[in-house]
């Protein structure tokens, strides 16, 4: 298996490693930064047993990986299919614009306010520690922002890209892209996206803007055995 079809977990064995909460059987980021938990590449019936030990018995866990084998009695709640991207390995060319500025734990209401309109994905309170996150303000508004979530040895993902329904067609959210992937790329690493598969507004974007499909993968979230 490569890292990207379990990324997640070789996020929290990695470069993340600092913010896992479990052991090498089953680790999970703290769920003030978000749902996702993981387990090996191979999870055994020991592995589970660990995770639901991590999330506490009755209690929820999100797994985002190439495929979910869910382990007796545990229940799905909801089956996402979700498209991953890889995207281009060279700096875009572009001017810098002078709108962006990096978002900081003094905007996380704001940024909380944005991603509750938009939804682009799980967004709590300290999500914007797993990379940086850059925005855009109009008239003193955060009105876009792109951040950064899973990074592992190779690969970082470019995450809660939204932009506020009133301002969607000023080409914000492409900005912000090209200012993801060249801090990424300047990183020599290689940006990566995950997407809804039916979120087809966004597919094309992300198209537009050099990414390809890699893989389909599923976000599956399913509550532990009592």
């Amino acid at each position: 298996m490569e890292t990207l079809d379990n990324m997640m977990w070789h996020a929290l064995n990695g470069p993340q490693d600092y913010l896992a909460e479990g052991n090498d059987r089953a680790r999970r980021y703290p769920i003030d930064i978000g749902p996702f938990c993981a387990v090996p590449d191979e999870p055994t019936a020991e592995d589970y047993a660990a995770l639901r030990d991590l999330v506490g018995p009755g209690n929820v866990a999100t797994i985002l990986r190439d495929e979910v084998v869910v382990p007796e009695g545990w229940d799905v709640l909801a089956t996402i299919d979700v498209v991953q991207m890889i995207g281009p390995t060279a700096e875009v060319v572009v001017s810098a614009d002078p709108r962006i500025v990096v978002l900081e734990i003094e905007d996380v209401e704001e940024m909380m306010s944005l991603t509750a309109r938009t939804k682009p994905g799980p967004f709590a309170t300290r999500t914007w520690e797993l990379g940086t996150y850059l925005g855009i303000r109009i008239d003193g508004r955060l009105i876009a922002m792109a951040g950064q979530r899973a990074q592992t040895a190779g690969h970082v993902e470019i995450s809660a890209v939204c932009t506020d329904e009133e301002f969607v067609g000023r080409g914000l959210g492409s900005v912000l892209l090209n200012a993801q992937i060249n801090a990424v790329v300047g990183a020599r690493k290689v940006p990566m996206l995950h997407a809804a598969a039916n979120n087809a507004r966004a597919i094309s974007l992300y198209e537009r803007m050099g990414f390809s499909l890699r893989r389909r993968v599923r976000a599956v979230v399913m509550r532990s055995p009592e």
